[in-house]
């Protein structure tokens, strides 16, 4: 894991929970089940983005549990692989929003490397089994991650769509970043407020503020 990171968070691996959740991610392999993004990009969001590079956090919920969809970024799937529904939302805001073409890539890394933490709330999935590993103590893993961000960081974008998301919002303090909700992009309800939220404006206006480098956006 990225050292700032791994500086923040090692108290957390040595810990029970992470024990037990290690043992429940082997003991799924070991009687066969698939599980999803691959080993080595589960900590891709925390690689990708080093944690004193965060301007803006997006939180998903949890990894797309499709073959070859999921690699450690939320939202994202690796290029060449069809953008999946929430993430086309996702496009078609930014382009309302910004006024920009974009294109047909999923692949979110160009983000990522440049300071949105594409974090889900859990962390691994089985194939084909939306949710199959919440409650199993990725969310306190997150939870830990969001905290350090919140008190040892100023003025980042957090960005928080659906119910799922919000309830993260109860670590965050408003005095000091930006936390800005909305819908969530599914097809289910992304008509219901977040086609047309503007988060991605309002992120960099934001970021702007603080004296920090505006996110290209643009894919």
């Amino acid at each position: 894991m990225e050292p700032g990171w791994k500086a923040a968070l090692e108290t957390e691996f040595d810990s029970e929970y992470m024990q037990a959740l290690r043992a429940f991610l082997l003991e799924e392999k070991r009687r066969g089940k698939v599980v999803y993004p691959p080993g080595p990009q589960i900590f891709n969001a925390f690689n990708t983005t080093p944690f004193d590079q965060v301007k803006v956090v997006i939180l998903g919920q949890d990894p797309y549990h499709g073959p070859g969809q999921a690699h450690g970024l939320s939202f994202s799937v690796p290029a060449g692989v069809p953008p999946p529904p929430s993430l086309q939302n996702i496009v078609k805001e930014i382009q309302r929003d910004l006024g920009i073409e974009m294109s047909r890539s999923g692949c979110l890394v160009p983000w990522a490397e440049q300071g949105v933490l594409l974090l889900n709330a859990v962390l691994t999935v089985e194939q084909r089994q939306a949710a199959s590993h919440q409650g199993k103590g990725w969310e306190r893993f997150t939870d830990a991650a969001i905290d350090h961000l919140n008190r040892e960081r100023d003025g980042l974008v957090f960005m928080l769509w659906g119910s799922y998301a919000q309830r993260k919002g109860n670590l965050i303090d408003r005095k000091r970043h930006l936390v800005l909700t909305a819908p969530h992009p599914s097809p289910l309800s992304a008509h219901r407020g977040f086609i047309g939220c503007g988060h991605f404006s309002r992120a960099n206006d934001w970021l702007v503020q603080q004296g920090k480098t505006p996110i290209n956006w643009r894919l």
